[in-house]
């Protein structure tokens, strides 16, 4: 094979030719007619001949750290260094400078295009990179959309940006990160000039906004909670929280602007940031927000998804909907890094587009660990005690906070603590007396599934900044102690099971050998009640997805991928009443990459349903026996023979119709 001796003499004409066929005979890179361009963290998988030749220029050229792109000439011994410094964070960057090196000359030549009012840019970002890139996926499927569109069709009026930038208005397509979106009612003109209406983006409601009824499910208030909404619209939420018996009251800048703003234990900021088309007011409200606060921040802002449908127009760095009113639509993460960065925070996700801020370190370790806490039943009396039966109404609140943590309380924890320790000295010697009209065993297995809830949490802790034992809330601290006998130890065994989560093999046996969950191709899916029974591999392999970006609230459902590191949310609202309920949404996670994307199939004609209900959930699920029961009697009528027939809903009508059967409730009757 031929050799590129690196010296300083120029390239001479056989040693070029070899370089055009290596050029043309790449796998790697974009190849045109008269180059071959080439991500420079991709240089490394060239051609040996080829790396050898990219040295040979490299030597005549100063500030080579700033190039993004190479390009190697094919007409002409030349390579040149391209500076795109927003090479991953736009989906068509634009040229900064680019130099040329004439290897036949020695000379190099440099040219700027930073201040240029149609500088070139670039398409097809995944050509140029490696598949292994970080942001491969996203930059194919851009450009896959992109093709369906037509808008890649006459390569030679788009490499510039002024060329592109009419394209698209022609077509009316703009763009939020590496998302295509089509905004059907504006043009190109009046979106510079069109004035926004913010209180036009105010919705009104007759119940509470899905933010606030995240955080009243979470239990954030208690007895006397006091809430204020910063930026009420209509004020439904402050009536809804005031009718619970809550402290609550709101402002507004249109609505409520007479209301004074006031401290609270709980504020809301709900789909306020988004509808600031201002970004400097926009800061301003976040922090505003947070110095009224005392205990919780909820912030919310629309999610990315599904723009086709809704008929959006894109203005400055968000939406403007046909109403006038603007929008900031975020990715999931993209609203994490902007409340953190604002507010020097670590947010916690509880939804798409919803965050909780704690005002307090140890409260919000405390709400991140009670994720993760699995639900367990105490255990029944089993024997006929006398000396248990004369102190069960004692014994019942130590039963029950074992049951919660998984030990023993310590001084403090307990209400009726003076009484029980003036009967038995201590809690272990109340605690035996527990032991004997129970199972030990299912105490045990308490203390172990406690254990296991600690051991993800602290497992996913170190994705983020870990906090200090000093950071706990005195209940974490005493469970930590009680149960891994220190705080050193715990986070040595979490790290240990750390190692393991991109351990895909390992990831696929423990899916394959469940006891629980249904068995598909390369998955296991399971319903969202069962994923506390499952390995703590397999519970922090999900946690992967859910500490991002948590789980679709809605969703009941989740599919773990074992031959690529994804997890998707499954949502039928039906689940529990419904024989065979109907899909309504997915939220898909890749782990590679971050990236969510969202599905609202709800109003699909067709769409899928679920069969076999039982083989999703743990024995002990209230239904499972009733889900089991027709599962059995499908099977027997020959339902269930041809599943690929049934996936959706009209083949599974057309089963039952062929068989002149109907289902009412989870029986199967003749029609």
């Amino acid at each position: 094979m031929p050799k590129i001796v690196e010296s300083d003499s120029a390239i001479a004409p056989e040693q070029f030719t070899t370089i055009i066929s290596s050029c043309k005979n790449s796998s790697i890179g974009k190849l045109l007619p008269t180059a071959l361009y080439v991500h420079i963290r991709a240089l490394d998988a060239l051609d040996p001949l080829l790396q050898a030749y990219e040295r040979q220029a490299r030597k005549l050229v100063d500030n080579f750290d700033r190039a993004t792109i190479l390009k190697f000439s094919l007409d002409r011994p030349k390579i040149s260094y391209l500076d795109y410094p927003d090479f991953d964070r736009d989906p068509h960057p634009r040229l900064y400078q680019s130099i040329v090196v004439d290897l036949t000359t020695q000379q190099v030549a440099q040219r700027q295009y930073q201040n240029s009012a149609n500088p070139p840019i670039l398409h097809r970002k995944e050509t140029f990179v490696t598949p292994d890139y970080p942001q491969y996926r996203k930059f194919a499927t851009l450009t896959q959309a992109e093709i369906n569109l037509g808008l890649l069709d006459n390569p030679r009026f788009i490499g510039t940006q002024q060329e592109w930038q009419k394209l698209l208005a022609k077509q009316g397509i703009d763009f939020v990160g590496h998302r295509l979106i089509c905004p059907l009612n504006a043009t190109a003109q009046t979106r510079q000039t069109v004035a926004i209406d913010r209180h036009k983006a105010a919705l009104r409601r007759n119940e509470l906004s899905r933010p606030v009824r995240i955080a009243l499910e979470a239990e954030l208030f208690s007895e006397t909670t006091t809430f204020f909404d910063y930026g009420c619209g209509f004020g439904e939420d402050v009536r809804q929280i005031e009718a619970l018996g809550y402290v609550s009251s709101g402002w507004d800048p249109y609505y409520c602007l007479n209301t004074p703003l006031s401290s609270a234990d709980i504020i809301n900021l709900g789909y306020i940031i988004n509808v600031i088309e201002d970004i400097a007011e926009r800061r301003t409200a976040l922090i505003e927000a947070w110095k009224l606060t005392k205990k919780v921040l909820i912030v919310s802002a629309q999610i990315l998804v599904d723009d086709r449908r809704r008929g959006l127009v894109a203005y400055s760095d968000g939406i403007i909907t046909n109403r006038n009113t603007f929008q900031k639509y975020y990715e999931q993460e993209e609203l994490k890094l902007y409340i953190d960065g604002v507010l020097e925070v670590d947010s916690i996700p509880v939804g798409l587009g919803v965050y909780l801020v704690f005002r307090d370190a140890a409260q919000a370790e405390s709400f991140r660990a009670s994720r993760f806490n699995s639900r367990v039943s105490t255990p029944r009396v089993r024997l006929d005690v006398r000396k248990f039966e004369d102190y069960r109404e004692l014994l019942t609140p130590l039963m029950e906070f074992y049951t919660r943590r998984g030990r023993l309380p310590v001084k403090g924890e307990l209400t009726n603590e003076a009484e029980i320790k003036a009967e038995f000295g201590n809690y272990r010697r109340a605690f035996k007396l527990v032991l004997q009209a129970t199972n030990e065993n299912e105490w045990e297995a308490i203390a172990e599934q406690r254990r296991q809830d600690l051991l993800v949490y602290l497992a996913l802790s170190k994705f983020g900044d870990r906090p200090s034992v000093r950071k706990l809330s005195p209940e974490l601290k005493a469970d930590v102690k009680a149960l891994f006998g220190s705080y050193k130890q715990a986070c040595t065994i979490a790290d240990l099971l750390l190692l393991h989560v991109g351990d895909l093999p390992k990831i696929a046996y423990l899916c394959q050998t469940s006891s629980i969950g249904k068995q598909l191709k390369n998955a296991l899916v399971i319903h969202v009640s069962a994923l506390e029974k499952l390995p703590p591999l397999l519970r922090l392999y999900e946690g992967c997805a859910s500490r991002n970006f948590y789980r679709l609230e809605s969703a009941n459902i989740i599919k773990l991928y074992y031959h690529k590191p994804k997890i998707t949310y499954l949502a039928y609202p039906d689940f529990d009443t419904v024989a065979h309920p109907q899909l309504q949404a997915t939220l898909e996670v890749d782990l590679q990459n971050l990236s969510v994307v969202y599905h609202d199939v709800a109003d699909e004609p067709n769409p899928l349903i679920l069969h076999r209900k039982e083989a999703l959930v743990a024995p002990d699920y209230p239904d499972y026996s009733l889900f089991a029961q027709l599962s059995d009697r499908e099977r027997q009528l020959g339902l269930s023979d041809n599943p690929d027939a049934i996936r959706r809903y009209y083949g599974w009508l057309r089963c039952l119709r062929e068989r002149n059967l109907t289902i009412k409730g989870h029986e199967i009757f003749e029609r």
